[in-house]
C-alpha cells in the first residue's frame, strides 16, 4: 500500500493556473501508473491525466494542451500543472497510484474555477 498526500488545490479565476502536487510514501518506481482523477457532484470519478512507470503520459481530450502531468522521482512527487482553467475544470481532484492491481487514493483536493 501507499499513502498519498495532495496539495495545491483552491480557487482560481477562469484563464488562471494551478499546480497540484501528490507526494507518495513509497518510491514512484513501485507504481505501475500514477494518475489524477476528477470528480464532480452526480458524476463518476474520471481520469484526467496519467503517467506510467516508464514515463508515458496520457490525457483526457478536454485537458490536452492545457494540463501537464510530471513527476520527480527523487521526492516521490507527481504534479499536475493546470493552465487556462475553465469552470468545466471545477471538481475534486484525487491522486491515484496503481500498484499490484490495486488503486490507492489520496484524500482529494477541491479545485474551483470561478470569477
Amino acid at each position: 500500500q501507499v499513502h498519498l498526500v495532495e496539495s495545491g488545490g483552491g480557487r482560481v479565476e477562469p484563464g488562471g493556473s494551478l499546480t497540484l502536487s501528490c507526494v507518495a510514501s513509497r518510491p514512484l518506481a513501485t507504481s505501475e501508473q500514477m494518475a489524477w482523477y476528477r470528480q464532480v457532484p452526480g458524476k463518476e470519478r474520471d481520469i484526467v491525466a496519467s503517467i506510467t512507470h516508464d514515463g508515458i503520459k496520457g490525457y483526457v481530450g478536454a485537458v490536452k494542451g492545457r494540463f501537464a502531468i510530471s513527476r520527480d522521482i527523487a521526492t516521490n512527487t507527481v504534479y499536475l500543472q493546470m493552465n487556462d482553467l475553465t469552470s468545466e475544470d471545477t471538481g475534486i481532484y484525487c491522486c491515484n497510484a496503481f500498484i499490484g492491481g490495486e488503486f490507492n487514493w489520496g484524500q482529494g483536493l477541491q479545485v474551483t474555477v470561478s470569477s
